[in-house]
């Protein structure tokens, strides 16, 4: 987990067909010290109807979840047209209170938008942009690779990132798991980039396409890093 600031937002254009179920990301804050980010995403099911919804807590600095800080429930409520499942988010989100006070989550603080992939726009595996903060230029690039036939399909990713500063010199960071296969993912997507509140860390926001029973879906998880 690494670090980027920029003030650039990139507006990208892109169209995916998808029969699946496509569930929304939801930045929840960081922590006051920026040493943790809670994220979620919410939805509802196509194979069954019902509302799903999972919040994670992020150690940025280790990239890695916190103990106890995973939580994932689909209901068994009825859904009628025109709900979203939003409902089931704020539902486990109350199951969660004890670590989101734990860890000093404050949904408030969500840090420094400076990359965004816009719905339906054309993604890049290669970003490029500068911080006019600090001065520094940042180079990320997105690589993946897929295994398996249709029917046994699995796929990895990992970033690159380069930073230049103000006197032409670079640091590079390798984030991810590069030899980590996730079965039944497509691929992959940079849906947003965040700093943290502290500028000292940054988080990468990715959208997996996975291919399920109804067709492709969406999920989302991120990469953390702290310079």
């Amino acid at each position: 987990m690494r670090k980027i600031v920029v003030t650039l937002v990139f507006l990208l254009s892109s169209s995916f067909i998808f029969s699946g179920d496509i569930a929304q990301y939801i930045n929840l804050g960081f922590s006051s010290d920026s040493k943790y980010f809670m994220f979620g995403q919410y939805g509802i099911s196509t194979e069954d109807t019902k509302a799903f919804a999972e919040t994670y807590i992020v150690d940025v600095s280790k990239n890695i979840f916190i103990s106890d800080g995973v939580n994932s429930r689909k209901f068994s409520e009825e859904i009628l047209p025109g709900q979203e499942g939003l409902g089931a988010l704020f539902t486990i989100m109350e199951d969660s209170m004890a670590v989101i006070s734990k860890t000093g989550i404050n949904h408030i603080s969500t840090g420094r938008v400076v990359y965004l992939l816009v719905n339906g726009a054309k993604p890049k595996e290669r970003l490029e942009f500068r911080d006019f903060y600090k001065g520094d230029a940042y180079t990320v690039t997105l690589v993946q690779e897929r295994f398996g036939s249709e029917d046994n399909i699995s796929s990895s990713f990992h970033i690159n990132l380069s930073v230049t500063d103000k006197e032409d010199k670079i640091r590079t960071y390798t984030i991810g798991l590069p030899n980590y296969k996730r079965k039944d993912v497509l691929g992959y997507r940079i849906k947003q980039v965040v700093f943290t509140p502290s500028e000292e860390g940054l988080v990468f926001v990715i959208e997996k396409e996975i291919r399920g029973p109804q067709g492709k879906s969406i999920r989302y998880m991120v990469e953390t890093l702290v310079f």
